[in-house]
């Protein structure tokens, strides 16, 4: 028996090498009109324009009277999160939207940053822009673009930011100071939403591209998660001669033989190049793949067929935060930093068309779209967090992406990041640049 594991084993590693070999290709870049109507012959107005955040009392009163008339369903007993939304600590969010949080001072907070739109391929785009306070003589600010992914919002970064673009007034050195471009996915928040179907991460990828080429840029660095992080891939392979390097917290390894090692991996671990770190991350298999994978995938089926029919900062902050009677939220944010980012859904009527974005994207089923069988070709930066939906070793992103040269096991964290750890993903892009500026 042994001898037949060993010789499937090669043989699979010959396959492996055969399919894996690097094929530099890249996606083409084509162009695309999503707003409403045929495309205008007229040339696109290209115009970038400051814009502000702004409420009245008569949407907060609004509010208010939709917050009153909510009923509560009981939870059953001792269910704490298992069940999802545990409504016994839903009061008190509840309780707290209505009576306390302050959404004026809270549109406050989001104007501390510049904000504006611009339209590209008939999208009204919105981004903040953050440049540096102060550079020292004779430096320039690496342009990044962070992108962040669903249920979030730009404002993910606004703890991460000023640790980038002020390092040496937050206790880092000014080795790398960065200008710091955070867009909103067309369909979330302030970004318009596609009036056509089949708007995906390819599309948000271009535009996004062309916002940086707006924006003055030739050559930059790119960031994300969750949808952030495909939409950054996808990027580079759109572009890669623009992208000087990418940085991920997350990765979808769809086409990867190392996936089919991992009923195998418990006992041969080594052998397929995992490390101990990587088998306390994903083993045992069932609780740490499987069964996570069919607690926390539900919302994705219903996205992917009936979008238009929705907590997420709970488990995929730690799944062990399911055991608990509030979900651990107060554990890592604030309820002033959650319900803003509600309210960025709420105020701007978004929730639906975010969540269109699963079905256009995975409505069609895996490996559908050749970015998915295509490899990423630009020096590649990788954080790994251990509370991540599901752990993606060295190995398997290295397959997707050959030019990675930073691969970090983070000390604590899941899926939002840089809402959850800014001073950890500040660290990991900091060390990512280093090692990329030392090649």
């Amino acid at each position: 028996m042994w001898l037949e594991i060993l010789l499937a084993s090669v043989l699979g590693f010959v396959i492996y090498w055969f399919i894996s070999r690097d094929k530099e290709e890249t996606l083409p870049l084509e162009d695309g009109w999503w707003g409403p109507g045929t495309r205008p012959t007229a040339r696109e107005d290209e115009s970038i324009r400051p814009f502000k955040v702004e409420t009245s009392d008569e949407e907060i009163n609004d509010l208010h009277q939709r917050i009153d008339k909510f009923r509560l369903t009981p939870p059953l007993e001792d269910s704490h999160f298992h069940y999802g939304f545990n409504s016994n600590y839903l009061k008190k969010i509840i309780s707290y939207w209505r009576n306390e949080f302050d959404w004026k001072k809270q549109v406050d907070i989001l104007n501390r940053y510049p904000h504006f739109k611009t339209k590209i391929e008939g999208l009204d785009i919105h981004f903040i822009h953050v440049k540096p306070p102060q550079l020292p003589s004779g430096r320039r600010p690496k342009p990044l673009l962070m992108v962040h992914g669903w249920p979030g919002s730009f404002y993910e970064f606004y703890k991460i930011i000023p640790l980038l673009t002020d390092p040496r007034n937050h206790g880092l050195s000014d080795e790398h100071i960065f200008e710091v471009i955070c867009p909103s996915i067309p369909g979330y928040s302030f970004s318009e939403a596609s009036s056509k179907k089949g708007f995906n991460s390819v599309a948000t990828a271009r535009i996004f591209y062309k916002l940086m080429l707006r924006l003055g840029f030739q050559e930059f660095y790119i960031q994300g998660g969750d949808w952030g992080a495909l939409i950054c891939t996808n990027m580079a392979q759109l572009a890669p001669s623009h992208v000087k390097g990418l940085h991920l917290n997350m990765a979808l390894i769809l086409r990867n033989f190392f996936t089919l090692t991992l009923l195998l991996g418990r006992r041969f671990g080594g052998l397929f190049g995992y490390t101990e770190r990587d088998m306390e991350l994903m083993y045992p298999f069932k609780e740490k793949f499987f069964y996570s994978i069919m607690r926390e995938s539900g919302y994705m089926h219903i996205q992917c067929t009936k979008p238009d029919t929705v907590e997420k900062f709970s488990t995929w902050t730690n799944s062990e935060f399911r055991y608990l009677e509030d979900g651990g939220l107060e554990r890592k944010y604030s309820l002033d930093d959650l319900l803003t980012n509600v309210m960025l859904y709420w105020t701007t009527g978004t929730i639906v068309s975010s969540q269109r974005y699963y079905k256009e994207n995975l409505g069609q089923g895996w490996m559908a779209h050749k970015h998915e069988r295509l490899k990423v070709h630009v020096p590649t930066g990788f954080a790994a967090f251990p509370c991540e939906l599901v752990h993606v070793p060295e190995k398997w992103v290295k397959f997707k992406y050959p030019k990675l040269i930073s691969y970090s096991y983070m000390a604590r964290g899941g899926h939002f990041a840089a809402f959850e750890e800014p001073e950890l993903l500040a660290q990991d892009i900091r060390k990512f640049m280093s090692v990329l500026e030392r090649q």
